[in-house]
């Protein structure tokens, strides 16, 4: 499976089989998508945005449902990466701003009390 992400113009994420070269399914994000991770321990996919938005957005894979809107930056989310234990991300944006962002649990919470992840000033997603 292959996720790619579209420009201003497409603002689409689509899935594609790498096998037999098809493409599945898509969904209109509604802005530029500047990038895409999948978690390490979910079924979810990560996507940051440019113009207009300038957001990230936390997906469930494959029904596409939102999980969570993240805000922050205020000019394009152009950089992501995820951390060694799959549970943060970080994003960097025109703004000159990095961000780190607890995003995903780890399996040991997930079993555990349910799921909460925190991020910093006590927001939480889950």
């Amino acid at each position: 499976l292959l996720a790619s992400g579209g420009g201003t113009a497409d603002r689409h994420i689509r899935f594609w089989n790498t096998v037999n070269n098809m493409h599945l399914s898509s969904i209109d994000t509604g802005s530029q998508v500047c990038n895409l991770v999948w978690s390490k321990n979910l079924n979810e996919i990560v996507s940051t945005h440019g113009y207009s938005l300038n957001q990230i957005i936390l997906w469930k894979y494959p029904s596409m449902t939102k999980v969570a809107t993240l805000t922050g930056h205020t000019y394009r989310v152009l950089y992501l990466a995820i951390s060694p234990d799959g549970q943060t991300v970080v994003t960097g944006a025109g703004d000159e701003t990095l961000r780190f962002w607890n995003v995903f649990p780890s399996a040991k919470s997930r079993s555990g009390s349910g799921l909460s992840s925190s991020l910093p000033l006590g927001r939480t997603i889950r």
